[in-house]
């Protein structure tokens, strides 16, 4: 089996839980530091113990072996001399190779809320009593409250800072017997330091954020677009990079509806290098704001996509001679330009019925403004131009 799921949520529990109720041999190796020698010294040992009992392979941060290393475990586990629990924070549909996958049941583990954090406190504060009966830990309610939330959902992390505290707050020398440490807010403050938000650049989580932080500009929903770029920024996430997405943003879901969503995005970028941390994120917010309130419009993403697809699909078909530009007379005389109609001599700058594709190519209609925003004015100017071109090639 493969446990997918964040930090502290307890995959190396589960796995050693398994192991000891099947009463089976357990080996736990790091992907971190172990390689394929590692790998079939445990390999060795199961098959000395095949027989008699059972050898379960335990294998953390299973996405760091390359796909090579992984593809080492495929035989011992198709012939059952490795029962094989890897344990993931990357989703292994992209960390883990199909063979492995294939023989393998992926369970995904979610972070812990608060109420099974409390429990977990509640039973270490009660494994402390039991096992050091000089000491009694006593963490008053505000001090609870900020260790829970500074957990955010690792429950190793939660303990990791529980027992910093106690440190923190321990008088000098030995405590006496019946001795009680009370951890208060100010000590957990001091503990707990900047406020903590897992955010792992690169990783699946990263991409998740920024992925909600796109669809709910595209939503129109600001407030749910300034939550995102918060979580983001908090948890590290360089600015210039949610900037440049804000970018993307204007031009795919707003295009020509609002075309100052463009420029905003584009000032917003310039702000933040001039200004930087922490007074430009004030802009990209700003921007951010803006697109998630602005209308919207696919139409030019939706254009490109299509014009990109003919482009490639179409081949090199050649420019039409009246389009090409003719600068010498040995060109004019073959042909370049010849026919050619200049718009602006044209009445109303347009020159109906001329046609601007390859000679081979049929006409195209890409571009097909929304009835939102500018694109309204847009698309009603491109449909006068088109009934003039009608005009024109009904003779009218």
């Amino acid at each position: 089996m493969i446990l997918w799921g964040p930090p502290g949520t307890g995959k190396t529990t589960l796995a050693r839980l398994a192991a000891n109720g099947a009463d089976a041999e357990f080996v736990a190796l790091s992907a971190v530091l172990a390689g394929i020698k590692d790998i079939r010294a445990v390999v060795e040992r199961a098959r000395s113990l095949r027989g008699t009992r059972d050898t379960v392979l335990f294998l953390d941060e299973v996405h760091r072996f390359n796909k090579s290393q992984q593809d080492t475990f495929l035989p011992y586990v198709e012939d059952g001399t490795l029962i094989f629990i890897g344990a993931t924070t990357e989703n292994p549909s992209f960390e883990v190779n199909n063979a492995l996958l294939s023989r393998a049941r992926v369970y995904v583990l979610k972070s812990l809320d608060a109420d099974d954090l409390g429990r977990l406190l509640d039973r270490a504060l009660a494994d402390v009593a039991a096992g050091l009966g000089a000491l009694h830990l006593q963490v008053e309610p505000g001090a609870r409250e900020l260790l829970l939330a500074a957990a955010d959902g690792d429950a190793r992390r939660m303990l990791n800072l529980l027992e910093t505290a106690a440190d923190l707050a321990a008088p000098a020398g030995a405590p006496a017997a019946g001795a009680t440490r009370r951890l208060d807010v100010e000590t957990m403050r001091a503990v707990i330091g900047s406020t903590y938000v897992r955010f792992d650049k690169g990783g699946e989580n990263f991409y998740d954020q920024i992925s909600a932080l796109h669809k709910s500009v595209r939503g129109s929903d600001p407030d749910a677009a300034l939550y995102w770029l918060c979580r983001m920024l908090a948890g590290g996430c360089d600015p210039l990079y949610v900037a440049r997405r804000v970018l993307r943003m204007a031009s795919e879901d707003i295009g020509n509806a609002d075309p100052r969503a463009l420029t905003m995005a584009l000032e917003a970028c310039a702000v933040y290098e001039r200004l930087g941390s922490p007074e430009g994120e004030l802009a990209i917010a700003q921007a951010v704001l803006f697109l998630a309130c602005a209308a919207k419009s696919n139409a030019v993403y939706s254009a490109y996509q299509a014009a990109a697809a003919d482009a490639v699909a179409l081949g090199s078909l050649e420019v039409p001679l009246h389009l090409r530009n003719a600068p010498t007379r040995l060109m004019r005389e073959i042909g370049y330009g010849k026919g050619y109609r200049y718009a602006h001599d044209e009445p109303d700058a347009y020159a109906a019925g001329e046609r601007y594709f390859p000679e081979q190519m049929p006409e195209r209609r890409y571009y097909t403004p929304v009835p939102r925003g500018l694109e309204i004015k847009i698309g009603e100017a491109l449909e006068a131009r088109r009934e003039r071109d009608r005009r024109k090639s009904a003779g009218a």
